[in-house]
């Protein structure tokens, strides 16, 4: 039933696609996997659409997709030509729709940690054995995926050794501090803002956490092309990029709202390569997924 259920939906997506209108040669199409709908986009990303269109001479459109999952479908049906997204996203999207490296939105202090109170006894890893940790949104590289690698690289088998429950940030902070979780895992910027955030609202101070662990820097977020795009048309847009970096980023970061935020102090990175998104593969596997090949929690 449900490889049929699977089967009706991907021919009506291409029905979809197909009967979709193609653009123009001087226009290219844009997705974003984290926003869902025009508004968001153009709230988010619209002054650096523009300035991307004044430095490349593109006209570009926005294409809103609903979820991960839509915007693997139209690369692969040619229905949009680039897609800005995270490395988990990339590695699956690389992997079904042979999608095209174009540049890297480099993150400073782009990494994950696991945190417990301070004094709750829980001072590494292995002390986690057997407790529940809670991590954000399933299949997020940096709240999730990345929180789990951390555990299995200090040697512990993160899916079996422990209960991991998927949550949003907030109420993982909050069962955090109740006691409800021993330790949590999310990135070094939420945890950051969180704590500052406690504190100035009267909270707790911020000696009352611990990181126990934490890993490498993450791979970049990163504009990727769908295989139909020539490769002059994505030596452009990289130009583009390298010629015009920090006017780009200042509409990124002064043009954007609070989506946006995470790319204060970014750089773009034009020598990134697919073997840069090894160490995320490996995040796959270690939760069982070693294909890579569907987003975990679509």
């Amino acid at each position: 039933m449900f490889k049929k259920i699977k089967a009706i939906t991907g021919l009506f997506l291409l029905s979809l696609f197909l009967s979709a209108p193609f653009a123009h040669a001087d226009t290219i199409r844009l997705a974003v996997t984290d926003l869902v709908g025009l508004e968001e986009l153009q709230r988010e990303f619209g002054a650096f659409r523009d300035k991307l269109s004044e430095v490349t001479g593109y006209d570009i459109e926005f294409t809103p997709v609903t979820n991960r999952t839509a915007a693997v479908e139209a690369l692969r049906f040619e229905q949009v030509d680039f897609v800005l997204t995270g490395p988990a996203e990339y590695v699956v999207m690389q992997n079904r729709a042979d999608a095209k490296l174009v540049v890297g939105f480099s993150r400073p202090d782009y990494f994950a940690v696991v945190v417990t109170m301070a004094e709750s006894g829980y001072n590494s890893v292995e002390d986690l054995v057997g407790e529940r940790v809670a991590m954000g949104s399933a299949g997020s590289t940096s709240r999730h995926l990345g929180p789990i690698q951390v555990l299995a690289d200090a040697g512990v088998a993160p899916m079996e050794d422990m209960e991991i429950v998927n949550t949003t940030v907030p109420v993982l902070w909050e069962s955090l501090k109740r006691g409800d979780a021993a330790a949590v895992g999310m990135n070094n910027t939420n945890f950051i803002q969180l704590r500052r955030e406690e504190m100035e609202n009267g909270g707790l101070q911020p000696g009352a956490f611990r990181v126990i662990a934490r890993g490498p820097d993450l791979p970049n977020d990163l504009l990727m092309a769908g295989s139909h795009v020539s490769g002059e048309t994505i030596a452009r847009l990289r130009d583009g990029f390298v010629n015009h970096s920090d006017e780009l980023i200042d509409a990124i970061v002064q043009g954007g709202g609070h989506d946006v935020e995470k790319y204060t102090g970014m750089r773009f990175i034009a020598n990134i390569n697919d073997s840069d998104y090894n160490y995320v593969r490996s995040m796959y596997a270690t939760i069982g997924y070693p294909e890579y090949s569907d987003f975990v929690g679509d």
